[in-house]
C-alpha cells in the first residue's frame, strides 16, 4: 500500500503540474486578445465542484474539479466541451472568442500545447543545470546486453556490446531500442570482433509481441556492503565479486542471483576474485534465497561520462534534449496502430506506474517532462474535441475564408468527445487486463 501511495502521489503531482500549465497557455493567450475567460479550473467538474472562487470584479471562476482527466478553460464564445447552446445563440459580443480573428484564436488554441512544450524544455535544462548529465555508454558496458528470444532468433547473442544500427553509432542504452528495431543491420561487439545483425522487417512486430524486456544490461555481482552478520562471519569482503556459486560459474549478476535462489536454506562454496585471486567460501544462502550482501550497481562498476552545465549552457541543452524526446515519441506512435502496439496502450495505471518505488525528484522531474511532451503532441492531433481538432478548423477557415458552421463544430465535438471517451474506456480496460494476467 505504501509503494502504490506514493506512486499515486508523484503521478497526480506532475499530472497537476502539465494540466496548470497546459490551460494556463491558453488562460494567458485569451487574456492577452481580451477574451473572457469564464471558468478556470484543474481537473473536470461534471455534477460537482471540490473547491471553487470567483474573486470581485472579476470575470474568471477559479475551482478544483473532482475528474482528473485533464483541465477546463471555459472561454466565452467557443464550442468546447460544455456545449453551451444558449450562449452561441446570442449574437456575438467583442470579448468572445468567435468576434476575434482566426490568427488570434489560432494562438489561443495552441497555447496549452506551446506551454506544455516549452515547460518540457525549461524542466530538462534545469535537470542538466542541477544535475548534470551522467550517462553509462553502451561502449563501456563490458559485458553487453542477455537479450530475450525474440533478439536470439534474429541473431543477438547474449554478451553482445551494441555499438551501431545501420550507420549510426549507439550511444545510450535509452535511446537505442528504437533505432535498433527499425533499422536494416546492426553492429555489435563480439568475442573482441565486430559482427553484423540483419534485422527483419517486422522486427517492430516481433518486439511488441514478446513480454519480455529485449535486453538487460549484463554486469558482474560485487559486493559494496554486507547485509547480514552470516556473510561477515563466512570470510564475504566488500569488494567481492562472485564467479562461482556451488561449482556452477556465475559471470552476471542474474546468474549469481538464480544460484542463490536455487539454493534456499543451504550452505554452498561461493567463488570469489579478491584482488586478483580467486577464493572459495563456504557461506548460508537464507531461506529468501539471498547471501546477505549488497551488490554494486551498474554505474559503480562501468565507466561513465558526466557532463556538467552552467546556467546559460543548459538551456542549448535542454532544447537539444526536447526535440530529441518528441522525435522519438512520434516516431514511436506509428506502431500504435499496429495489432500489437494497441495492446500496449494504457491510462493512469501504465503511467502511474512509471514512477519509481521511493519518492526520487530527478526521475520525478524526468517523468513530468516526458509527459509534458506526450501531453502536447497528443493534444495537437487533428482529432474533435482536442486543441488539434480546433486548430484543423481555424486552418481551414484561413485558407478557404469560410467559418465552419457552429453546428458543425458542436457535432464535431460531440464526435471527438465519444472517441476520446471511448479510447479511454479501450486503455483503462489494458490496464486491468495487465493488472490481473
Amino acid at each position: 500500500m505504501e509503494i502504490f501511495l506514493i506512486k499515486a502521489v508523484q503521478f497526480f503531482a506532475s499530472l497537476s503540474i502539465l494540466v496548470l500549465i497546459h490551460e494556463l497557455g491558453h488562460f494567458a493567450f485569451a487574456r492577452l486578445f481580451k477574451v473572457r475567460v469564464e471558468k478556470f479550473y484543474l481537473f473536470f467538474n461534471p455534477w460537482f465542484t471540490l473547491f471553487k472562487f470567483k474573486p470581485k470584479n472579476r470575470d474568471t471562476e477559479y475551482g478544483l474539479g473532482w475528474l482528473p482527466l485533464g483541465g477546463y478553460c471555459k472561454i466565452s464564445g467557443m464550442i468546447d466541451e460544455s456545449l453551451d447552446k444558449e450562449q452561441m445563440a446570442q449574437p456575438p459580443k467583442p470579448y468572445e472568442f468567435r468576434s476575434k480573428p482566426a490568427g488570434q484564436r489560432l494562438l489561443i488554441m495552441t497555447a496549452g500545447v506551446i506551454f506544455n512544450f516549452l515547460l518540457a524544455i525549461f524542466i530538462y535544462s534545469m535537470i542538466l543545470f542541477h544535475w548534470g548529465d551522467d550517462y553509462l555508454p553502451l561502449r563501456n558496458m563490458t559485458q553487453g546486453m542477455e537479450f530475450n528470444e525474440t533478439f536470439k532468433n534474429v541473431g543477438f547473442v547474449d554478451g553482445d556490446i551494441l555499438l551501431k544500427a545501420d550507420d549510426e553509432p549507439l550511444e545510450r542504452i535509452e535511446d537505442c531500442l528504437m533505432k535498433i528495431i527499425e533499422a536494416k543491420t546492426v553492429t555489435v561487439r563480439r568475442g573482441g570482433r565486430e559482427f553484423l545483425i540483419n534485422i527483419p522487417d517486422d522486427m517492430v512486430q516481433l518486439t511488441l509481441r514478446a513480454k519480455d524486456t529485449p535486453y538487460k544490461i549484463r554486469f558482474p555481482m560485487i559486493v559494496s556492503d554486507l547485509e547480514s552478520s552470516t556473510a561477515k562471519e563466512a570470510g564475504i569482503r566488500a569488494k567481492d565479486r562472485i564467479i562461482g556459486v556451488d561449482q556452477v560459474s556465475t559471470e552476471t549478476y542474474e546468474e549469481a542471483s538464480k544460484a542463490f535462489a536455487a539454493n534456499k536454506g543451504k550452505i554452498v562454496s561461493i567463488e570469489v576474485l579478491r584482488e586478483g585471486q580467486s577464493l572459495t567460501i563456504n557461506a548460508p544462502i537464507s531461506a529468501e534465497g539471498k547471501l546477505g550482501i549488497y551488490s554494486c550497481g551498474i554505474y559503480d562498476i562501468f565507466e561513465t561520462v558526466s557532463e556538467q552545465y552552467s546556467f546559460l549552457s543548459a538551456f542549448p541543452a535542454g532544447i537539444r534534449l526536447g526535440v530529441n524526446t518528441l522525435k522519438g515519441y512520434v516516431g514511436s506512435m506509428k506502431h500504435v496502430f499496429t495489432k500489437e502496439g494497441a495492446k500496449s496502450v494504457g491510462s493512469f495505471g501504465m503511467i502511474g506506474n512509471l514512477f519509481p518505488k521511493m519518492w526520487n525528484w530527478r526521475i520525478f522531474w524526468e517523468l513530468t517532462a516526458f509527459l509534458s511532451i506526450i501531453l502536447a503532441f497528443m493534444n495537437i492531433l487533428p482529432i474533435p474535441a482536442l486543441d488539434g481538432g480546433h486548430v484543423l478548423f481555424l486552418l481551414y477557415e484561413v485558407v478557404t475564408r469560410r467559418k465552419p458552421s457552429d453546428k458543425f463544430l458542436e457535432y464535431a465535438q460531440i464526435t471527438g468527445m465519444f472517441l476520446l471517451i471511448s479510447l479511454m474506456i479501450y486503455a483503462l480496460g489494458n490496464d486491468i487486463v495487465r493488472f490481473l494476467f
